[in-house]
């Protein structure tokens, strides 16, 4: 037996695990797309493209010849495209000074910097977005503290909007933003920043062209860590912005339970998958090409 033969041998229980728990279910999510909804539920073993229809499209109620864009699936499409992108963004913005300030600490310390960033990670997601809810609400931490301050004199409704739900999730997913910075950046030689200081570079110019790229790998790979959860949330967008925010999990979720509309909530979920493979293409694709051809060489 050759060596790769070998190790194809060891590997192939893990492959039959993939394959049965990962593959399978995606599997029958992709056949179920293609049959029609059962009368209670479930799904009549007959092919249909009325599940891939409806994920764009509505017939008129009327007359079904007219066909017109699904508005309420677009809305909510692009509702779930657009957070996901907002909240990466945040992510960015709050996730690289603080993974810079740990990764730039004395080593004695970093460990604890760290420990403080992943202890919400101890705690269940359902109780993160309560206390999220109780902070943003009309009688909420924040209001209070505005109106007792006199800077207003109402409470501003913040939750169930966007806004709640970006906050949420922002505040859900930034340590997977942090961590994967911060391994990047614990790997940046300091005598490259001394350098640039020797040569009257700016804090900007110093940043841009030394830190930014060498922190590129980790800040890949946290937008990644952060956009596939954020545009596939469930608890978060139900519970902060409510019925009238929802997003594509949301969606799924309905139509695989009050909607009873299998083939539709299937499709839908094989849509989300394609969005997810697009988003990483687009993230693999934004690696250094100097890195990518160190890497293949």
């Amino acid at each position: 037996m050759t060596a790769a033969q070998r190790r194809w041998l060891l590997l192939a229980p893990a492959v039959a695990i993939l394959a049965c728990v990962a593959a399978g279910p995606l599997l029958v999510m992709l056949v179920y797309s293609f049959l029609e909804p059962g009368e209670f539920g479930g799904v009549r073993p007959a092919f249909s493209l009325d599940a891939w229809f409806s994920v764009l499209f509505a017939r008129d109620m009327f007359d079904p010849e007219i066909v017109e864009p699904n508005i309420a699936h677009l809305a909510i499409l692009w509702r779930s495209v657009s957070l996901a992108l907002q909240t990466t963004l945040v992510c960015i913005v709050l996730g690289f000074p603080t993974a810079w300030f740990i990764a730039t600490r004395p080593r004695g310390t970093r460990e604890l910097w760290l420990f403080l960033v992943t202890i919400p990670f101890w705690t269940n997601l359902l109780v993160r977005t309560f206390a999220i809810q109780e902070v943003i609400r009309n009688r909420g931490l924040v209001n209070t503290l505005l109106m007792q301050a006199g800077v207003i004199d109402e409470p501003i409704q913040m939750l169930y909007t966007d806004f709640a739900v970006l906050v949420g999730m922002a505040y859900v997913f930034l340590p997977l933003m942090v961590l994967p910075l911060y391994a990047a950046m614990e790997r940046v030689d300091r005598r490259l920043l001394e350098a640039a200081r020797d040569l009257y570079a700016s804090r900007w110019r110093m940043f841009r062209e030394v830190v930014l790229p060498l922190s590129r790998p980790g800040l890949v790979a946290g937008s990644v860590l952060v956009f596939i959860p954020a545009i596939g949330a469930w608890v978060t967008p139900r519970l902060l912005g409510g019925g009238r925010n929802l997003m594509l999990g949301n969606l799924i979720e309905l139509q695989f339970g009050q909607g009873r509309n299998w083939p539709l909530g299937a499709a839908l979920s094989m849509t989300l998958l394609a969005l997810v493979l697009v988003a990483l293409l687009v993230y693999l694709r934004a690696v250094d090409p100097d890195t990518r051809r160190r890497d293949h060489g």
